[in-house]
């Protein structure tokens, strides 16, 4: 295959719209970034409904993103496209001594733990440093659960983090009955948590699993409405028993 070929297509692009385009010409990496980060988001759209037309077209504008990222910074004399590349393999070379050199490992927790020593050595101040402070909460608390785990800061069975999610959800409770806010939202934080944790144990992804839940209610609550249009009624004229009715009839159908 051509990559090379097309790769050079796509930089010298690159450098057409940078040099002619009045709004390309206007771009800064700052103002790049929310629209990164919305193609992302697209990526992992196309991802979840496993739509590989729309994965091809996603992948090809979040590279076109990371060129326009090293296109400014070559104009800042900072480095260019190559230099991330060839930076990328380094470290993938360097951070996979059980294939590139005499490293030995049994499986793959092996080396996840090799590559936070090698990590380390790399002087970050924190098993948890290298978790993104801008990551979305949910993401973030996956992140830093299998960060832990490599230092072996983990629970060893699913039964002892079940308990643990029963215990965080008696200490909300115990909020609520306070009724101190602050305290709700602090217990309420840790049984996300902790349910985070459950989820890491029983090998689901919770950020795959609620979309999947929210792309079904909204899937449901439509159906809501349409059954609801069909009888001459809007929900907004129901009460909270007739949409109930609705709902069970729908997740029957289901």
């Amino acid at each position: 295959m051509m990559y090379n070929k097309s790769i050079d297509r796509l930089l010298q692009i690159m450098n057409e719209l940078r040099a002619q385009c009045p709004w390309d010409q206007k771009q800064t990496i700052a103002t790049l970034r929310p629209l990164t980060i919305e193609e992302t988001y697209e990526l992992c759209d196309a991802i979840v409904k496993n739509d590989w037309d729309g994965l091809k077209e996603e992948i090809g504008d979040v590279l076109l993103h990371l060129v326009f990222y090293s296109k400014i910074a070559a104009e800042e004399n900072k480095f260019n496209f190559g230099d991330v590349i060839e930076a990328v393999c380094n470290k993938l070379v360097y951070r996979h001594p059980h294939i590139y050199s005499n490293v030995k490992v049994e499986n793959e927790q092996e080396v996840k733990e090799n590559w936070e020593k090698l990590k380390q050595k790399e002087h970050k101040k924190s098993i948890l440093s290298g978790v993104p402070e801008a990551l979305p909460a949910l993401v973030k608390a996956i992140r830093i659960q299998e960060k832990s785990k490599q230092v072996g800061f983990e629970w060893d069975t699913v039964q002892q983090v079940q308990a643990k999610v029963d215990e965080e959800l008696q200490e909300l409770q115990e909020a609520v009955e306070e009724g101190d806010q602050n305290h709700i939202e602090e217990e309420f934080g840790d049984v996300l948590f902790s349910l985070v944790n459950l989820a890491r144990f029983l090998k689901v992804d919770p950020e795959l699993a609620l979309e999947r839940t929210n792309r079904k209610f909204i899937d449901r609550f439509n159906k809501m409405e349409n059954i609801a249009k069909d009888s001459g009624k809007s929900l907004l004229d129901m009460n909270l028993e007739e949409m109930d009715a609705l709902w069970n009839k729908v997740k029957k159908g289901n």
